[in-house]
């Protein structure tokens, strides 16, 4: 963990309402750093709209333009205290960062057994928007999801199973389980009927593990890239996507240059996907224009260092990239039985995380749409060596949804996590 310093994040706001604040990173590099930063910035509910970046392999200066999303307070202490812990710490003269790691000064990714998972028992009685108001509480807490278990009994009542880690590292102390159980009890009202913390077993881990497996036409409709493609057709995601590579301009990089639509995490999208490539950004600019079109230019090495001249990887990356901005989640409402289950799938960096506020996002688009929630599950799959994170939702419907509404719900949700809204 970095030490806070206020010459390491810098967070300056414009002078003028509705311009962009400006978030400058100044620090020693590491691998997968802008990946990291640019998921933190879109989990405080921020839309980055201009950056620029560079490193010399040991020190990195990122700036980054960004401005609250529609509806967002930012907590502008909170995000400069997560980034600050983001980012390496200096080794004094005559210390290297093994010295640091094992003083518990620098991260150790090999020592790194990742933050102690707590679950939360709530009981309620049910009604419409119940789970998004319980997980825009967590998010304000900074508590994060990461499995959840929703059932609804034919009375009413609601038991709802979170699998959550805390951002402060403090939910194994009594303030901080009394500061979670006001803050729900203040939303939920006398609906609660009873709200637990306790630290989650190795018993409870299999609630961690996968739900109920995938069919073979849910996996097509999905993840093939070919049936993505055509669904893609005609609608708001099929506008042009353009990624060329270029190794004529610089003698040392790779000139990686990306034209599409903005979207909610494009920069995370991109800079995730190149981190699971393990190619490293030498220098970089992003910019987003007003009629929502964004250009990216980044000078690239592989993690050899060398340029990426084969052209067999050169194709796969600039495919790999194009498909990730084109539909970076999916979505898919399918019948299971009597009932209709909604499908979202995130994809999960190789480093284990997944997109932030997903579940935020579907949350708060069902509640607008009106639909209550029957039953929720998140579990992790693996496709084609790729690991997901597969939210599901169950509406219980007595009847058929007729075709307009389901397209109506699958929008919808699209559109929320997309920010289209």
């Amino acid at each position: 963990m970095g030490i806070p310093s206020d010459e390491v994040v810098q967070i300056r706001h414009a002078d003028v309402a509705g311009e962009p604040t400006v978030v400058t990173v100044s620090c020693p590099d590491k691998t997968g750093l802008g990946c990291d930063l640019c998921r933190v910035v879109l989990l405080f509910g921020l839309s980055i709209v201009k950056g620029d970046m560079s490193t010399d392999g040991k020190w990195c200066y990122i700036v980054l333009w960004v401005v609250p999303r529609r509806g967002r307070r930012v907590a502008w202490h909170l995000l400069k205290n997560r980034l600050v812990e983001l980012c390496p710490v200096t080794a004094p003269f005559g210390f290297d960062a093994a010295y640091l790691a094992a003083a518990g000064l620098q991260d150790d990714a090999s020592a790194d057994a990742g933050p102690q998972v707590f679950l939360l028992k709530l009981c309620c009685y049910d009604r419409m928007g119940l789970l998004h108001d319980v997980t825009r509480v967590l998010c304000d807490l900074e508590l994060t999801v990461r499995r959840v278990k929703v059932s609804t009994t034919p009375d009413g009542s609601v038991l709802d199973l979170f699998f959550i880690t805390d951002a402060r590292e403090l939910l194994h102390t009594k303030s901080r389980r009394e500061e979670a159980y006001d803050k729900l009890e203040s939303v939920l009202g006398d609906s609660l009927t009873s709200c637990e913390i306790e630290p989650a077993t190795e018993d409870m881990s299999c609630c961690l593990q996968a739900s109920a497996s995938l069919t073979p036409a849910v996996m097509e409709q999905m993840f093939n890239t070919d049936v993505i493609e055509e669904q893609s057709i005609g609608t708001r995601c099929s506008s042009t996507v353009s990624v060329t590579i270029d190794n004529s301009l610089s003698p040392a990089h790779t000139l990686i240059q990306i034209q599409c639509g903005v979207h909610k995490g494009l920069l995370y999208d991109i800079m995730r996907t190149l981190k699971d490539c393990n190619i490293q950004i030498s220098y970089g600019r992003f910019y987003a224009s007003k009629n929502n079109r964004c250009e990216v230019d980044l000078f690239t090495v592989q993690s050899d260092g060398k340029k990426i001249l084969d052209q067999h990887n050169q194709r796969a990356l600039c495919s790999r990239l194009r498909m990730e901005l084109l539909r970076p989640l999916r979505v898919a409402l399918v019948n299971r039985g009597p009932d209709t289950e909604l499908l979202v799938a995130n994809p999960v960096e190789a480093s284990g995380k997944g997109r932030p506020l997903v579940f935020y996002d579907i949350t708060l688009a069902l509640k607008n749409l009106d639909k209550r929630i029957f039953l929720a599950e998140i579990g992790r799959h693996a496709v084609d060596g790729r690991e997901w994170e597969v939210y599901r939702m169950h509406f219980g419907e007595e009847h058929e949804l007729s075709s307009s509404l389901r397209s109506k719900i699958v929008d919808g949700v699209t559109n929320m996590l997309m920010g289209w809204e």
